[in-house]
């Protein structure tokens, strides 16, 4: 079965959603293909940022098949962007003038697919003069499928996502992240990490923004926070939550926007309260 037939909802062969479909499933499964390997591995912004001649290869798949349907389209990929937070922000607000904007992470989790430990996806959304109109994440070891359009929904396969239903922190297991940026991120998110661990059901960190987010979206985590992301990090999976009834700030609480790096994302039943511990904590970064 096509993946695009695994959608509830009619989506046409080349509308924005299909083509993100297909774009995230063949390059899925041709990462999967190269798991074990890799033949070039380099770090970027620091000795954990890594990239591999995957993930370089896998955006050219991306960007070779968007643009044959869109060739007037603006994409807005990770591996075109110059290490650090300074440039990752340049080259967002370079493409914010963008009518159709392309967001792509090829490979989120990186390391994980370096280490063999199977967690890590093809991340694609589009925004349309800033905002965000289509999610999609793909999981190619499980072969989860997250679809997000907006105003229509999210689903998982076929199946309707809907966020957990946990009304407090202390019911909820969460999502954290160690971040690449052992100078400025990591503090404030070890500061969070310290004051959540003995407030939570528990703590998950599994090396990848992007499926931390698609797993509060589908109700298998409750909230997810970190300081010092980037757009191709959450762009589409902050899609799939908002449209699965959840709620994405940055970690104060105001609303998200594509410039947001320090972001909060729940079930929006625990929103106040975890940005209250965050805040608490010190762990805002703003």
């Amino acid at each position: 079965m096509d993946l695009i037939d695994k959608v509830p909802y009619v989506v046409g062969s080349k509308s924005p959603t299909a083509v993100a479909i297909n774009c995230a499933a063949k390059t899925g499964e041709w990462i999967k293909s190269r798991l074990g390997a890799v033949k070039e591995l380099s770090t970027k912004f620091s000795s954990q940022d890594l990239v591999t001649d995957v993930d370089k290869g896998a955006e050219t798949m991306i960007r070779n098949l968007i643009l044959t349907h869109f060739p007037d389209h603006t994409i807005l990929g990770e591996e075109g962007v110059q290490p650090g937070s300074a440039a990752s922000i340049e080259a967002l607000q370079n493409a914010l003038d963008a009518e159709y904007l392309w967001i792509v992470d090829p490979i989120d989790g990186t390391t994980n697919f370096v280490q063999g430990f199977p967690y890590f996806c093809v991340s694609i959304a589009l925004a349309y003069k800033g905002e965000l109109i289509v999610g999609v994440i793909y999981d190619p070891m499980r072969d989860e499928l997250f679809v997000a359009e907006k105003g229509k929904g999210a689903y998982i396969h076929g199946v309707k996502s809907e966020v957990s239903v946990e009304q407090k922190v202390s019911d909820s297991v969460l999502a954290i992240g160690f971040n690449p940026d052992r100078d400025y991120a990591l503090p404030l998110n070890m500061k969070a990490i310290n004051a959540l661990a003995d407030q939570t059901r528990s703590l998950r960190a599994m090396g990848s923004a992007a499926m931390h987010l698609a797993y509060v979206a589908a109700g298998r985590l409750s909230g997810y926070y970190e300081v010092g992301l980037n757009s191709w990090d959450i762009a589409a999976g902050v899609l799939l939550v908002q449209e699965s009834g959840g709620k994405v700030t940055d970690t104060l609480g105001n609303d998200f926007h594509l410039g947001v790096r320090n972001l909060i994302a729940t079930n929006g039943k625990i929103h106040d309260e975890l940005v209250q511990k965050i805040q608490d904590a010190g762990a805002t970064g703003l």
